[in-house]
């Protein structure tokens, strides 16, 4: 593992936890700078397709997930593991799904209903492009069921 700081690859594991879910934290020392950090260990084999809305179907590919949250969230408080939990949720969800088939729009939805409650300017920004605003209108209405829900 590469340290973030100064990017030597002599670490050492000073804390190991594992987790239901099958992710492993490992704290880590760099033995260069002494610095530590946090790394996250997850099974990557993800047995889901995902349907497009255009009726073609391919391979879930986390990196896509992430990249799209990440535009999302990239001038808000919102930090990367909070991205990478929200990720991590969304996965366990449709791994549990008796169909490992899942439409694009499902997914879409699961991470509007994470970023809802996270930060409203992200759900916003995912919400534009999800749901393809194109006028003031549109971005009003969202925002007034935003609003609603929030002064519950």
């Amino acid at each position: 593992m590469r340290c973030p700081y100064c990017k030597s690859n002599k670490t050492k594991v000073i804390d190991k936890r594992d987790s239901d879910e099958g992710i492993s934290r490992r704290r880590r020392e760099c033995l260069r700078c002494f610095k530590r950090f946090t790394t996250y260990e997850r099974v990557e084999n993800v047995e889901i397709n995902v349907e497009k809305r255009d009726g073609t179907v391919e391979q879930y590919d986390r990196s896509k997930l992430n990249k799209s949250i990440m535009k999302s969230v990239r001038k808000g408080s919102v930090e990367d593991e909070q991205v990478h939990r929200i990720i991590d949720d969304i996965e366990s969800k449709l791994l549990s799904r008796k169909s490992k088939t899942v439409k694009s729009s499902d997914i879409g939805e699961m991470v509007l209903t994470r970023l809802k409650w996270l930060d409203g300017p992200a759900y916003m920004r995912f919400a534009s492009i999800y749901r393809g605003f194109e006028s003031l209108e549109d971005f009003e209405k969202e925002i007034k069921s935003l609003k609603k829900l929030n002064s519950k």
